[in-house]
């Protein structure tokens, strides 16, 4: 009789190829970015960052209503999109834009979401930050917490199917493990071998609970195994080493039609949304620690500076332009006319239900009584 320890004597490895200072690390073995590639990623984080600092202060201001960002995190973004193909399918969970910016959702595109206007493709019925683009391959973001995952296996098995050579990516935090559709998305994919690669954010924190509240596991790459699923552990904060991971987990999903799990560790350098003040459970010297001390974008721009690939001006060029880039979407997203009224009611039936009908019809009655309460921007 022998049971099985609830712990290995050693933790899982964790991936990496570049130092803190931007050095590769000696005998780490990845595949060379190229200069066009790597100068397109960093501008990207560097615009995700952008865009995350003047849409939190339009929250702050009280021009949207809630935000959320991918401060800390953006490698993962980045590296992610980078690595990918533009027909693979995205589910994600909400920390996730920059998938969508690599791929060309423009910052206006951007700013009439979160704006809720008429030219927001989920036409003002979703919270800001829940984008969508059937464009770019990106599903459109859910709140409640991990329901992308088994979505995700039926997604890949329909891909599988069909023969396309795409896989599904499916995003979640360290929090959606703790969720049952966690289990019921990995064992799905793994029976029906389904060409998924599952990326878990791991950055610590789901909310307020820390993952020491969360499981007793090796994190969240021990679990793959459980399940059947090739798994890996990488730096989230190192750009190189998440493309290089994503790159060679994507040729595996694909050509042996199989899921793998990838885990990028990380931390949340934000609070969790405009909702949340995080000093209220975590030190703010170990928040400063990793924004400073464990920046990716730091460590990404020192390796392309050490290249020569970029420059001081570039990078003053690149803020100010940016930063023009995203008041000047803002304004013309705070100006734009709001949805028409029957929008409200639309795109869910087919042939609108009486019961709608009737809704429609005492909504209007009621705005004609109190038209004085009702916005001047939302047509009638």
């Amino acid at each position: 009789m022998k049971f099985i320890s609830e712990a290995a004597d050693k933790r899982i490895p964790c991936y990496r190829v570049l130092s803190d200072d931007g050095y590769p690390i000696a005998g780490s073995r990845f595949e060379q970015v190229d200069k066009e590639t790597a100068v397109k990623m960093y501008k990207s984080m560097v615009t995700l960052q952008i865009m995350d600092n003047i849409f939190y202060e339009a929250q702050r201001q009280g021009r949207i209503s809630f935000y959320l960002t991918s401060t800390g995190e953006e490698a993962i973004n980045i590296a992610t999109a980078a690595a990918l193909t533009s027909d693979d399918v995205i589910l994600p969970q909400y920390r996730e834009p920059g998938i969508l910016l690599w791929r060309g959702f423009t910052l206006q595109e951007f700013a009439n979401q979160c704006f809720g206007n008429s030219a927001d493709y989920g036409k003002g019925k979703q919270m800001p930050i829940h984008y969508g683009s059937n464009k770019h391959n990106f599903f459109t973001i859910s709140s409640p917490i991990a329901t992308q995952l088994p979505q995700a296996a039926g997604v890949a098995y329909s891909l599988k199917m069909d023969k396309k050579e795409a896989c599904v990516v499916a995003f979640t935090g360290d929090g959606g493990t703790s969720e049952g559709d966690f289990h019921a998305g990995l064992n799905f994919a793994a029976v029906m071998d389904a060409p998924v690669l599952f990326i878990c954010r791991n950055n610590g924190w789901a909310i307020s609970t820390p993952i020491s509240e969360q499981f007793r596991s090796d994190g969240v790459v021990v679990k793959g195994q459980a399940y059947g699923i090739r798994s890996i552990r990488v730096d989230g904060n190192d750009a190189l080493a998440v493309y290089n991971t994503i790159r060679a987990a994507r040729e595996m999903v694909i050509h042996e039609q199989k899921p793998v799990l990838v885990e990028a560790l990380s931390y949340r350098v934000g609070h969790h949304s405009t909702s949340d003040d995080s000093t209220k459970y975590r030190p703010v010297d170990e928040i400063e620690h990793w924004k400073t001390a464990r920046n990716p974008l730091a460590r990404f721009r020192k390796w392309v500076h050490k290249n020569g690939w970029w420059t001081d001006d570039e990078e003053s060029e690149l803020r100010g332009s940016i930063r023009k880039q995203l008041l000047n979407a803002i304004q013309v997203a705070e100006k734009m006319e709001k949805p028409v009224l029957a929008e409200m009611f639309s795109d869910v039936y087919d042939d609108l239900p009486s019961n709608l009908h009737e809704q429609e019809k005492s909504l209007r009655e009621t705005i004609k009584r109190h038209r004085q309460d009702y916005p001047t921007d939302v047509p009638v």
